[in-house]
């Protein structure tokens, strides 16, 4: 559909196929048009972007357009950003853990006071993203993001060895407090540069524990929607009117560089003084933003028109 609105508003379109062992051929192609729209996961088949990235860079280094550009995928796509915004109005208490030692010591004083939800600081689909409670007497209850994972109990030694392998080769994780009201659903706005250009919303259930005897709560499907979905006007006016250019300021990234196309997940908080739903940010996704909203097309499709008049 992307193509065939591109084409429609007069803009040539070709396929540009990635994978590391021909990644020359892919700069070529590349080094020959006026802009490139990514989509490529952070981690995939055990790969990592770093071969792709470093192409992206040299692409736009001459002149071509890409989006996302790996420099705003690390300012903006990995779970890092969490610490950086955790004193924004849609921040929450959240810490880097860069060891095993400050998991034992730092991780473990947190989890006195309440779940916590620890996630690799790059990754997608759930995975490398766990929910730990301590259920006393040095146990831990542990619970896997991943689709057809279920909760564990063991010893801090046994959770300290589950999430060993996310520190590896200078790895790290992001600590964030547990929001309770997960299964009332995630809300996924979807933005192209600094407007909302739709939205997503979905009951997300992988992390939430079942009742006792009782089963976890199914997840349910992802609904989307476009921008005008009165559910979410206030969410929208918040990211419009100041969320999305405070969070470009914060992070010191300049409005041009926001990507084509991104998202931002938000669960609800506790209500603030006025009685409003509090909106957590709990991801941004910029690395590979797919399925969305088909209102989202325009959107795309004026920015690369923006692209061409440049």
């Amino acid at each position: 559909p992307l193509f065939q609105a591109l084409q429609a508003a007069g803009v040539a379109v070709e396929p540009a196929v990635y994978d590391d062992d021909f990644v020359d051929e892919v700069e070529a192609q590349l080094c020959g048009l006026r802009g490139v729209l990514v989509w490529h996961n952070p981690v995939e088949n055990g790969r990592t972007r770093a071969a792709l990235d470093a192409m992206l860079r040299r692409v736009a280094s001459r002149g071509v357009p890409v989006s996302a550009h790996p420099d705003t995928i690390v300012k903006l796509g990995t779970k890092d950003l969490l610490v950086d915004v955790r004193d924004l109005p849609f921040g929450t208490d959240t810490h880097r853990v860069d060891t095993l030692a400050q998991l034992r010591t730092d991780v473990v004083g947190r989890l006195a006071r309440g779940p916590r939800v620890l996630k690799q600081h790059r990754g997608h689909s759930g995975i490398g993203v766990w929910r730990v409670e301590q259920l006393g007497a040095g146990r831990y209850a542990m619970r896997h993001a991943q689709r057809g994972c279920d909760t564990a109990q063991g010893t801090l030694d046994q959770l300290c060895e589950r999430l060993a392998p996310y520190f590896a080769d200078g790895g790290h994780m992001v600590d964030q407090a547990w929001q309770p009201r997960l299964a009332e659903g995630m809300v996924r706005a979807y933005l192209s540069g600094s407007r909302v250009a739709g939205f997503g919303h979905q009951a997300v259930n992988a992390l939430f524990p079942a009742a006792p005897g009782e089963a976890p709560p199914a997840p349910g499907p992802r609904l989307y929607s476009d921008a005008d979905d009165p559910r979410f006007q206030r969410l929208r006016r918040l990211l419009d009117d100041s969320w999305v250019s405070l969070l470009a300021r914060h992070l010191g990234l300049p409005p041009e560089r926001l990507p084509v196309l991104w998202d931002a997940d938000f669960l609800l908080g506790e209500a603030d003084a006025a009685g409003e739903d509090r909106y957590v940010l709990c991801e941004v996704n910029v690395s590979s933003v797919a399925p969305y909203p088909a209102s989202a097309d325009a959107a795309i499709v004026a920015a690369v028109q923006g692209w061409l008049r440049d």
